[in-house]
Parts: structure tokens; C-alpha cells; sequence
């Protein structure tokens, strides 16, 4: 049975998809050297994914509102959590975890059945905050599960283990030999045979309004686990593609000078083909490209010239390999994610109140890193770049 979150999840993508293809219609539009042909078949493309956002949205409605039902039809009759299903106990948990601990004084501490399903009771006698741990539930669904606002993580092995450290290659043998890339074979040397992720602290607030606490169970639990997510995507992609990277994340950083080897090409399309030759066969092989939207419809454009439509092809058949988009990618990078891990060693709450607004805060305190086990096993793509630049 597909869950809430995934039925969320679904919906967001095909917006996004959905906006994608609007933006690129605009642009056929204002372009007068565009044909009626790929007009018309941006328009089909629009009104398909129309349809099936309506659908998604409709069934994500549905089910959000028999939650809602089921709840409300549970606390008339003075039920108790027997009497729900499985995602509708965990709506309850959650509500009750979060009201208690905005609103100590005004809700009741959770009760021993949401302690159960959530996993985590809370702590007693903490009147300092910034130490209580977030219930287990709560925690693995926020920070492990996928979520389409980083397309990363995708791709990215997503842990929670405190004091992570990995080997840089999934296999040895007793023969040092046997690494054929010379890059592999001299990071290992100068990197040693393991990576260590490190405690990078940041926080993450979800503010929260008197009628949002006071609303129902599953518009409460959305506002905050969306406002959480979203913010750790965002902290995740900035830090992995920012080039101007905070001291001491700089490791975390594609773009940080001399990790990752620069591929050049004429355009964007041949800087992805020699980085993708550049790279050795053992990551080729499972390569991903991350990149612009914007850079990837100049390449569409540019192989179209007028004469072969190539709008309607699927991304993967471009270069050959999937093709995963981000505004963030400045330059594509390119690569074997397999090779990239993002880990949360821990994750506390604590709470306080914006007086000026009004708004009552959930703060998420996170310490997590970004670490690529080996920088050989990827490329970024720089239009008018040699080989190599970092």
C-alpha cells in the first residue's frame, strides 16, 4: 500500500516535472526559428503531465482526508489507538510528540502507546533543552528517507551511524596491483584505505502558528516534518555544490579546488562526453549526471539544429547514462555515486518561541557530513576548461 509520504513525494515530482516542461514551452514560444511540431508536442507533453498531477493530487487528497475521518470518527467514539490503522497511529504519535513538546504546559505528555510506536520516550526533568534526542520514528522518516528536493540523494548512500567510517573501495586484494586507475591507486596511497565522516553541527527551525498546533492531527505533522525536511535538503545541496564552501566543509564540496579533476569541452555536451571518457570504466560504468536544467536545454537545442528533434528523448539517451537535475549544479558532475555518502551521526530537538511573529518553533539540531570515499570516481564538466584544471 503506498504510504502518505510516498503519495507526497510522487505529487512533488511530477510538479516539478510538470514546471519544467512549462518553462521549456515558454521558450519555444519566444523563440520565433521554433517549429509548430515541437510547440505542439511540448503542449501534449504539459497536458499529460496535467493529468496525472490532477490524479496524484486527488488520490493524495483522498487519503489525507480518510486519515483526517478516521481520526476524527476515533476521538467522537473516545477510541483509542486500537481502533486506528497503521498510518493513522502513527499521525497520532507524531501529533501528540509534537504538541507536548511546543506546548508542554497546555497538552499532555505523550502517552505510553505513541511512546511505543514512535520508539523513543521523552525525556523527563530536561528543563535546559538542545540535548533530547528525537524519537526514533520521527527521526529515521526526517532525515533517512529520500526526498525529491535534493535529487542526490537519489544516488547518495544515506546513513545514520554514529561514528561512521568506511572503506574507500568496497573490495581488496592481496595484490595492491589490482587497482588499474593510477588516480585510484595514488588517492589511496595519500588517503589511506578508509574514510571517517566527521560531526558537522547545523539547525534547522519549522515554525509552527497557534492554528497549526491547535489543527488536526495530519496538517500538524505535515507542517513540521515538511518544514524539517526541506531545510536539511537544502543544507545537503548547497554544501555539496557550493564554491564557496564554509571552513571546514570544504571536503564536502564538488567544486572545492583540486578534489574533484576538471573535464573541459567546447560546450556544455562536450564537457560531459570527455568527462564521461575521462573517467575510468569501473565508475563509467554506474556514472550519473547531475546538471542545470538550463544547461541541458541548450544541449537539447544545440542537437536539434533545426533539423532532428531531440525534445522528446528521454535524458538518458542524450549521453547515455541518467541524467538527474539541479539549479545548484553550476557545472555538471559526473560520476559514480556510489562513491558518495551523506550520514547523520545524531540529531537532537529543542523548542522556543518567535514572540515578534507569533510562531512557535520546532528546532532540529543535526550533525551530519558529506564525504566522497574517492574523488577519482568523479568529473566536472566546464565549458572551455583543459585537463585537467582543479
Amino acid at each position: 500500500m503506498t504510504t502518505l509520504f510516498e503519495l507526497k513525494q510522487s505529487v512533488h515530482m511530477i510538479g516539478e516535472q510538470l514546471q519544467k516542461k512549462t518553462s521549456e514551452q515558454v521558450q519555444l514560444i519566444s523563440n520565433p526559428a521554433s517549429s509548430d511540431e515541437d510547440i505542439n508536442r511540448v503542449e501534449g507533453e504539459i497536458n499529460s503531465l496535467n493529468k496525472r498531477f490532477d490524479i496524484a493530487k486527488a488520490q493524495l487528497e483522498r487519503e489525507e482526508q480518510a486519515v483526517r475521518e478516521e481520526h476524527d470518527l476515533n476521538e467522537a467514539n473516545g477510541g483509542g489507538y486500537s481502533d486506528l490503522s497503521e498510518s493513522a497511529r502513527q499521525v497520532k504519535a507524531k501529533a501528540e510528540f509534537y504538541r507536548h513538546v511546543l506546548l508542554p504546559q497546555e497538552f499532555p505528555k505523550p502517552t505510553e502507546e505513541a511512546n511505543r510506536i514512535l520508539l523513543h520516550a521523552l525525556p523527563a526533568g530536561n528543563s535546559t533543552g538542545g540535548d533530547k534526542l528525537l524519537p526514533t520514528t520521527v527521526s529515521k522518516e526526517i532525515i533517512s528517507e529520500p526526498f525529491a528536493k535534493n535529487p542526490l540523494r537519489e544516488s547518495a548512500r544515506m546513513t545514520n551511524i554514529k561514528g561512521l567510517e568506511l572503506p574507500r573501495l568496497s573490495y581488496t586484494l592481496d595484490d595492491d596491483d589490482f587497482i588499474l586507475d593510477t588516480e585510484t591507486a595514488k588517492e589511496m596511497q595519500l588517503k589511506g584505505d578508509t574514510v571517517k565522516f566527521g560531526t558537522n553541527k547545523f539547525k534547522v527551525f519549522a515554525a509552527a502558528s497557534d492554528t497549526v498546533i491547535h489543527g488536526s492531527d495530519l496538517d500538524l505533522v505535515n507542517w513540521i516534518e515538511n518544514a524539517l525536511r526541506s531545510g536539511l535538503a537544502a543544507k545537503e545541496k548547497k554544501d555539496a555544490f557550493t564554491e564557496t564552501p564554509k571552513s571546514g566543509l570544504e571536503h564536502m564540496s564538488f567544486y572545492t579546488a583540486g578534489e574533484v579533476k576538471q573535464v573541459g569541452g567546447a560546450d556544455v555536451y562536450d564537457a560531459v562526453v570527455n568527462a564521461l571518457a575521462d573517467l575510468h570504466e569501473d565508475y563509467r560504468d554506474n556514472a550519473t549526471i547531475y546538471m542545470r536544467y538550463s544547461d541541458y536545454v541548450s544541449v537539447v537545442k544545440t542537437l536539434s539544429n533545426g533539423t532532428t528533434n531531440f525534445f522528446d528523448t528521454p535524458a538518458e539517451k542524450i549521453w547515455g547514462y541518467p541524467v538527474k537535475f539541479t539549479d545548484a549544479a553550476k557545472y555538471p558532475v559526473i560520476g559514480d555515486f556510489n562513491y558518495f555518502g551523506i550520514n547523520y551521526e545524531n540529531t537532537t530537538f529543542d523548542t522556543d518561541k518567535d514572540v515578534k511573529k507569533g510562531e512557535y518553533l520546532f528546532v532540529l539540531t543535526a550533525w551530519y557530513d558529506q564525504q566522497r570515499s574517492l574523488n577519482s570516481a568523479f568529473r566536472i564538466a566546464k565549458v572551455g576548461a583543459t585537463v585537467p584544471v582543479g
